[in-house]
């Protein structure tokens, strides 16, 4: 089989791509991958570290003036013409797209050769690289049922997210977990902020921590920037802050989280069924990470602060509602379990092969 994987920009659209590719490669070693994507974003560099084969254009989004948006529709022309020439060279049996602007012209070349189809849309509003190509092509992968209210329902499948299936395989590592120097017979909250991880934050977080009972610990991921405030949390005994954690490495230890709504880390999250205080970050397209937080606290499988009411006092009273609150804790963790699909990767692998076959039939 000969897969080509177009996907770039943000880690929401590489990593579940990754992990797609791993498991196609588990279940078939002898199968050929060629990634495609960006020149000048992170799949330029991740990619290739990864072991993929990788094939670069130059693509950007169509915003800004209307010189910008000029720039970028002759980008995307000459990325098209470039793309039918990578597809004609390794002829794939099919493409798939995860998203972000570089995989429109890509798809598009593949409809036009006639090569069988796919993109997955992670979030639970649709990508415009996803609505631009939507109507070409043979499957649509999704992660959440908003998605439904723009995709043609006769081909879009509710899957998931690969990286679901990651998680829940994921090996717990002693050693690396030991790092933390923790107490085993605690809880533990991981606290993950992502680009809310500056000094202001790192003060809020010092206040909204301050008090909470000793049998819960807490690994406060403060960001590799930040480390030098890890002096504010000395005093509290039950912070243990670092600059970076392998989530994969101690998932398994993990009783509950306060994190952002991004796509990745809300499909570990339900895979896992891990009890949540989602943060859901403004500064995304759409607003889409409150839309993807939503749907958890819809079903009472997370609690959701909105970044405009997050200060210490919220933040504090979320952690005493969840966390210290076995019922509770309990009750989330099985309304997120219900919400989790830890297949999606074999299931998306199935899809593939089933459009493969029917391109065969055509």
């Amino acid at each position: 089989m000969k897969i080509v994987c177009v996907t770039g920009g943000t880690g929401g659209h590489i990593y579940p791509a990754l992990a797609l590719l791993d498991k196609f490669k588990e279940q078939d070693p002898s199968c050929e991958i060629c990634c495609i994507g960006n020149d000048d974003r992170m799949e330029a560099q991740l990619i290739p570290e990864k072991g993929y084969p990788f094939q670069s254009l130059h693509t950007s989004g169509l915003v800004g003036s209307p010189l910008k948006k000029m720039k970028a529709i002759l980008q995307l022309f000459i990325a098209y013409q470039k793309s039918k020439k990578i597809l004609k060279d390794f002829g794939p049996d099919f493409v798939i797209g995860f998203g972000g602007y570089v995989s429109a012209p890509v798809i598009l070349a593949a409809h036009h050769l006639h090569i069988p189809t796919l993109i997955h849309e992670q979030n639970s509003i649709v990508g415009k690289a996803n609505q631009l190509v939507m109507n070409k092509v043979d499957r649509i992968i999704t992660c959440y049922e908003k998605c439904d209210e723009v995709f043609p329902k006769e081909k879009t499948f509710l899957l998931g997210n690969p990286r679901a299936t990651t998680a829940k395989e994921s090996e717990f590592d002693q050693t690396y977990y030991d790092t933390f120097q923790l107490d085993s017979k605690k809880k533990t909250i991981l606290i993950m902020m992502g680009s809310l991880g500056s000094s202001s934050v790192n003060q809020l977080m010092k206040e909204a921590l301050k008090g909470i009972e000793d049998n819960i610990q807490f690994i406060y991921v403060c960001g590799k920037d930040n480390l030098q405030d890890a002096a504010l949390f000395k005093e509290l005994k039950n912070v243990h802050v670092t600059g970076y954690v392998d989530t994969l490495k101690i998932y398994k230890k993990i009783d509950g989280m306060i994190c952002r709504a991004g796509a990745t880390t809300l499909a570990e999250v339900t895979a896992l069924g891990i009890p949540s205080i989602l943060i859901p970050s403004p500064y995304v397209a759409n607003n889409h990470q409150f839309y993807n937080a939503n749907v958890l606290v819809e079903k009472v499988a997370a609690l959701m602060i909105e970044e405009k009411d997050l200060n210490a006092s919220t933040l504090n009273k979320s952690i005493i509602e969840l966390f210290m609150d076995p019922k509770k804790m309990e009750s989330v963790h099985k309304q997120a379990l219900k919400l989790g699909r830890p297949n999606a990767a074999y299931d998306i692998i199935d899809l593939c092969r089933s459009c493969i076959q029917q391109g065969e039939r055509k």
